[in-house]
């Protein structure tokens, strides 16, 4: 692991948040936070945030990429720019259209749209980190409306 190079790549997930889902890295929404975790997993500062959750498996399912090959290449210390290139050559080959589908998909998917576990799981989570009278339109509101981006 390049700690070194990691350490000046990462947030510190106990103080900071990471970026929104809907931000794109290589192509992805989702992508860009799934690596501020993962760096901040890698060295021990991801406090509440979990690399490898639910979200991040769907990023992963679509991609053909796995959460262990990402880590793997995260821990080289490579810069977003960097990631975004391995993503794009370790991504299951697709046209164009499929991937701003699926990004449009993301963006677009409400709470009733998640499977049963994680509307049970975000049952709990709403009313512990969503601010009271915020209303939730997409489930990517969820993370918005708690990291105050929205």
């Amino acid at each position: 692991m390049n700690e070194d190079r990691l350490r000046l790549l990462t947030r510190d997930l106990r103080t900071d948040f990471p970026r929104s889902p809907r931000e794109t890295l290589g192509g992805y929404v989702i992508a860009a936070r799934i690596l501020d975790k993962c760096r901040a997993h890698l060295l021990g500062c991801n406090g509440e945030y979990n690399f490898d959750c639910l979200m991040d498996m769907r990023f992963f399912s679509f991609t053909g990429i796995g959460a262990d090959a990402l880590r793997q290449q995260v821990a080289t210390g490579a810069d977003d720019g960097e990631m975004a290139e391995w993503i794009t050559r370790n991504a299951r080959s697709r046209p164009r259209i499929e991937i701003i589908r699926w990004n449009n998909e993301m963006r677009e998917m409400t709470l009733s749209d998640l499977p049963d576990e994680a509307q049970e799981f975000m049952e709990e989570y709403i009313v512990r980190h969503v601010p009271r009278n915020r209303p939730i339109y997409r489930w990517f509101d969820v993370y918005d409306l708690e990291e105050q981006r929205i």
